[in-house]
């Protein structure tokens, strides 16, 4: 279960950095509310989480679905560049989040 809840903290820290994109330094109050919505589930879960599993490898596996999320945003959505370096280093970070779960 702490794994499914840290997931879903990562998919939320996805949904943050997004609504980020459109804060307007926090004067757009729709995109505002759905930040801090995102950034409290995210972090909530995250600490959830950590009660089971590794702080260091609760955090790694948090961010790297994040960032990796957040980046996979970015070029379906808005048009950021897709080449094969980008997708090679994508790779190597699931890799690596992989590996951690393993070595749990």
């Amino acid at each position: 279960m702490a794994w499914t809840l840290l997931i879903l903290g990562g998919c939320f820290e996805v949904g943050f950095t997004t609504c980020l994109r459109f804060v307007d330094g926090f004067r757009n109050l729709p995109w505002t509310l759905a930040f801090l919505g995102s950034v409290s589930l995210s972090m909530g879960l995250l600490e959830v989480a950590s009660r089971s599993i590794p702080m260091g490898t609760a955090y790694a596996v948090w961010g790297g679905i994040g960032a990796l999320g957040t980046v996979i945003v970015g070029m379906i959505w808005f048009g950021e560049p897709i080449n094969a370096a980008r997708l090679l280093l994508i790779a190597g970070l699931v890799g690596c989040i992989a590996g951690l779960k393993l070595l749990h």
